[in-house]
C-alpha cells in the first residue's frame, strides 16, 4: 500500500506552518504502508497541480492532504468538502476568488471515503485529541480536499482520499492568548495513529461522532 500525504507551506502571515512540519516528520512506513511526503503550496490552483503530479508519478492507494486550522483544539479528519472557493484571506499568490465554483463539472459536495471515524478513534484511544470535522472552510484546504475527491471521482475510482486539519503547534501561539495549540510530536503521532487506521479499516466503523451544530 502507498499512502500520499500532503502538507502546506505557511500563510496568512504565519513563519511556520504545523503541516508541512509535522508531514516531514511522519514515519516512512506505517504498518507496511510506504508513505510519501509532499509539500504543496498555499495555492489555489497550483497546490491541485503538485498533488496530481505526486498521484501520476506515484499511483498511490490512498491520498491525504493536511492542513492547519488555528483555534481547533484536536486533529480533524473532515467529512466534506464542497464546491466552492470564497476565500477571507489572499492565499500565497494574491488570489482571492468569492464564491467561485472549483470545478465547473464537479458534484456541490464530496465526501471523503476515508475511514475517518476509525481514525479519530485511533487517535483517541492514544491519546490524541481528535473528533470529526463537517466543515473544511472554503479556503485553499477546502479547495484542495475538493480537488481531490473531484479527481478521485473523474479518474482514480479505486483511490481513497482526504481531509486532516490540525491545530496551531505550540510555538505559533506564543502571542495569540488562550488560543488551542498541540505539540509538534504529538500531532505527528496523531497523524500516524490516523493512517495507522488507515491500513486497518477498509470500510470506516460505525460510532456516535456528529456534532449538534
Amino acid at each position: 500500500m502507498k499512502i500520499l500525504l500532503t502538507g502546506f507551506d505557511p500563510f496568512g502571515g504565519e513563519k511556520v506552518n504545523p503541516a508541512s512540519e509535522a508531514v516531514k516528520k511522519v514515519k516512512d512506513n506505517i504498518n507496511g504502508a510506504e508513505i510519501i511526503k509532499i509539500i504543496i503550496p498555499t495555492v489555489r490552483e497550483k497546490s491541485l497541480e503538485e498533488i496530481e503530479k505526486a498521484v501520476e508519478k506515484h499511483n498511490p492507494d490512498i491520498v491525504i492532504s493536511v492542513g492547519q486550522a488555528g483555534g481547533r483544539f484536536g486533529i480533524t479528519p473532515e467529512r466534506v468538502a464542497i464546491n466552492v472557493d470564497d476565500f477571507r484571506i489572499k492565499d500565497n499568490e494574491g488570489n482571492q476568488p468569492i464564491d467561485e465554483k472549483i470545478k465547473e463539472d464537479g458534484e456541490s459536495a464530496y465526501f471523503s471515503n476515508l475511514p475517518i471515524k476509525a481514525m479519530v478513534e485511533n487517535m483517541n484511544k492514544n491519546n490524541i485529541p481528535a473528533s470529526v470535522s463537517n466543515t473544511a472552510g472554503t479556503f485553499v484546504c477546502n479547495h484542495v480536499m475538493y480537488g481531490i475527491m473531484y479527481m478521485i471521482d473523474k479518474k482514480y475510482k479505486n483511490m481513497k482520499g482526504g481531509f486532516i486539519h490540525i491545530p496551531y503547534m505550540t510555538s505559533q501561539v506564543i502571542n495569540k492568548k488562550d488560543t488551542a495549540y498541540m505539540s509538534l510530536d504529538e500531532i505527528v503521532k496523531g497523524l500516524e495513529y490516523a493512517l495507522e487506521a488507515c491500513t486497518i479499516h477498509d470500510k470506516d466503523i460505525k460510532v456516535i461522532g456528529g456534532e449538534t451544530h
